[in-house]
């Protein structure tokens, strides 16, 4: 698998946003579950997942990331990442958007969480394990 960047978006009404996104990539979901879907996006080559929000709230980044293709390029990252300087907080095992990965976080200057990860099998959960960084609520500007 070639990487990919990922954007996760927290929406107010997970049926219109999946109609829309449908439409403006021209494919639909891999994956819809409840509250949950991802877009496996051929070109660009983006992984677009959307998580559902509060009603009435407008659509915000909820996470941005990269996905790799096995657990050892989550590991180089990991060491690269480290190596850069950045704070890093690996999750190994972790269950998260009805996946189970293996990522690390970093943190960019503004507290926008990125993830760099690898998804190695289906879950049956769209919780986040206890203290993940996944789906993380941001506070409010």
């Amino acid at each position: 698998m070639t990487s990919r960047v990922q954007l996760a978006l927290r929406v107010p009404d997970l049926s219109a946003s999946v109609a829309f996104y449908t439409k403006l990539f021209g494919t639909g979901p891999a994956k819809l579950r409840a509250g949950y879907a991802n877009f496996a996006i051929a070109e660009p080559p983006l992984k677009l997942v959307l998580i559902e929000g509060t009603a009435g709230e407008a659509t915000r980044m909820d996470h941005l990331g990269v996905e790799v293709g096995s657990t050892e390029a989550v590991h180089a990252a990991t060491a690269r990442l480290a190596e850069a300087g950045l704070a890093t907080d690996v999750e190994d095992d972790t269950t998260c958007c009805y996946a189970l990965q293996d990522k690390v976080w970093v943190h960019g200057p503004g507290q926008e969480p990125w993830e760099v990860y690898v998804v190695k099998a289906d879950a049956g959960s769209l919780a986040k394990q206890a203290d993940s960084t996944c789906c993380t609520e941001l506070p409010a500007p």
